[in-house]
């Protein structure tokens, strides 16, 4: 009977440290004990620090807004806008102009004066988009605040989604915790029957 005790206190180890995760997001909504305490699952129940907490995290070492708007007006960018402008103004000129006005195109439009008029239209495109972006995206941290979104985003989950989405991310470590339960269990058994044992000697 003596050496079932680690296997007892294994399974005491681990159904501890399970309801102990379990407890981590139930019960979702206060529980009254005895009319004295109130019992509620630690994320459900601060579930808006975590979502402030969680926010700040992104905002400050994930992806803030000064981030966005650097990627956002980037050379790269800036360049990849006005070559696809480019590419749509040679097609006009050299496409949809002749299709559509063809006498107006033989007669006006030379080669030569379309390339000039190209490149002219290309000058004012290259000071012109950047200009624009800076502009348009200037502002962007006043009007894209990411610690807020994720911080709503976060407190307006339902506790299932939150739930779904901690298990998901943690669910190795949840298992893991609870293993080791066992293990310690286990461990504090043998030693229980070990000084048995040697008591008895």
């Amino acid at each position: 009977m003596i050496w079932t005790l680690p296997f007892i206190a294994a399974l005491v180890g681990w159904f501890t440290n399970y309801i102990a995760v379990k407890m981590l997001f139930h019960p979702k909504k206060p529980v009254s004990i005895l009319g004295m305490y109130k019992l509620q699952g630690i994320f459900p129940k601060n579930q808006q620090n975590v979502a402030n907490k969680m926010g700040k995290m992104v905002a400050e070492e994930l992806l803030s807004s000064k981030d966005l708007k650097d990627r956002i007006i980037s050379e790269d960018n800036i360049s990849s806008i006005v070559q696809i402008i480019e590419n749509k103004i040679e097609d006009f000129f050299s496409v949809k102009v002749p299709k559509r006005f063809p006498t107006l195109s033989r007669i006006l439009l030379s080669e030569k004066r379309k390339e000039r008029i190209v490149q002219e239209l290309m000058a004012e495109v290259h000071t012109a988009v950047p200009e624009l972006m800076n502009s348009y995206f200037g502002d962007l941290e006043e009007q894209f605040n990411v610690e807020e979104m994720i911080t709503e985003k976060v407190n307006h989950l339902s506790s299932d989604k939150l739930e779904d989405l901690l298990m998901s991310l943690l669910e190795k470590e949840f298992k893991f915790i609870e293993l080791i339960g066992a293990v310690i269990g286990f461990l504090i058994g043998c030693i229980q029957v070990a000084m048995v044992l040697l008591g008895g000697v």
